[in-house]
């Protein structure tokens, strides 16, 4: 009989998980990741680590599976957190869900797991796994989950060939509807539990005080700058490559202060993210102002008034060599090479239409419609039909 350890969180989908995979005939374990002790940056009523493991502890005793805890927060600290806190002191804005899986969920509870005996690994996740043949070799897919509300598969992009040699994901063939009718005819306790959001592992998290551990506050200007301001005016380039329209269009607007109005003040340049609209605190205008870039080592926010502000928009975006990741191996581009896909800059936007273009020193993704708020240390991915192909860190 094939051992599989399961993830179990103490939400529905993986208490749901556990279950078909018992029914299945698989050999199940459940197993609770501890990955934070520091409740006092936690809204703590909103996802607390110590009732979702007596609630992963109940489902176990419900199904009839051996149940521990494993404490991983050492290695939280180390891989997800302070990579975290070296992020946003670079200006840039981490994803710390996909790195908490590529680094905790399907690393080192992997390699917990497999020293219980574990054949599989096994998590709640919205996505499914394929297998096929190519040059007599088996191959791994990453496909989107099938309920289009919940693929979850964004957040797995980062995965390798050898983590998905051992990893199910049980309900990727279900909708969260059919799930949360599987656990309330099983009686589970998690049956109706809401969905945890906020950091994995941690739960809601008020972000300026979690980042204010590390990152200290201090004093800068918020500049507004218009939608006809000069910066915007590009003269019209006949480009002599591709490649250098490309490298024209991946390129940041560069803002000084004189290119706007100071509306206001905040505590740190590094507390905010492009595309974000809440915090500012500044009122007077007729459309909410959105933060369109942040100068970290001048403690600048340059704004734009309304969601269509030009300086939320571009088409193109780079990907280092060092940053690139292909889940499928086999499909690795060369120098020069092209590919046509669809992908996205963040979970659950829509998949859009793109190009990924190779090039020396990294990869270009040209989108045909302009994308909002492209953020450097966020993830673009990207598909063919429901396949995640790769994926990669925007610079």
């Amino acid at each position: 009989m094939k051992r599989v350890v399961v993830g179990l969180s103490g939400g529905v989908d993986s208490s749901v998980a556990a279950y078909l995979l018992k029914e299945q005939g698989y050999d199940v374990i459940g197993l609770f990741m501890k990955n934070w002790h520091d409740d006092s940056v936690t809204i703590s009523n909103e996802c607390p680590w110590l009732e979702d493991s007596n609630d992963a502890m109940l489902v176990a005793e419900k199904l009839g599976i051996p149940f521990q805890v494993v404490d991983l927060s050492k290695e939280y600290k180390e891989r997800i957190v302070d990579y975290m806190f070296r992020e946003y002191e670079l200006g840039r804005t981490p994803n710390p869900d996909v790195l908490c899986n590529r680094e905790i969920k399907f690393d080192v509870f992997l390699k917990v797991a497999l020293e219980l005996g574990a054949d599989f690994v096994a998590t709640g996740h919205y996505c499914r796994k394929g297998i096929i043949t190519k040059d007599n070799k088996e191959i791994y897919q990453l496909l989107a989950g099938k309920d289009v509300n919940k693929d979850q598969s964004y957040f797995l992009c980062q995965l390798s060939q050898k983590q998905l040699a051992t990893t199910l994901f049980p309900i990727g063939e279900l909708t969260k509807p059919e799930v949360r009718q599987i656990a309330s005819d099983l009686d589970l306790i998690t049956a109706e539990k809401k969905d945890s959001q906020g950091l994995c592992f941690i739960g809601k998290v008020r972000l300026p005080e979690f980042l204010q551990q590390k990152l200290q506050p201090k004093e800068g200007v918020i500049v507004k700058i218009d939608n006809d301001s000069d910066v915007y005016h590009k003269p019209i380039v006949t480009y002599d490559s591709k490649i250098e329209e490309l490298s024209e269009g991946a390129k940041k607007y560069i803002y000084n202060k004189n290119d706007g109005k100071v509306v206001g003040k905040h505590q740190g340049a590094h507390y905010f993210t492009k595309g974000q609209r809440k915090g500012l605190a500044v009122g007077g205008t007729v459309e909410p102002l959105y933060v369109i870039e942040t100068d970290v080592d001048n403690n600048v926010i340059y704004t734009g008034e309304g969601k269509n502000h030009k300086g939320l928009y571009r088409k193109v975006l780079f990907v280092k060599n060092e940053e690139i990741h292909y889940v499928r191996e086999d499909l690795v581009l060369s120098e020069g090479e092209q590919m046509s896909v669809k992908a996205r800059i963040r979970y659950r936007q829509t998949l859009e239409n793109a190009t990924i273009y190779k090039v020396k020193d990294g990869m270009y993704v040209e989108f045909e419609n302009k994308q909002s708020a492209i953020t450097e240390g966020q993830f673009v991915a990207w598909y063919q039909n429901d396949e995640l192909l790769g994926s990669g860190v925007i610079s």
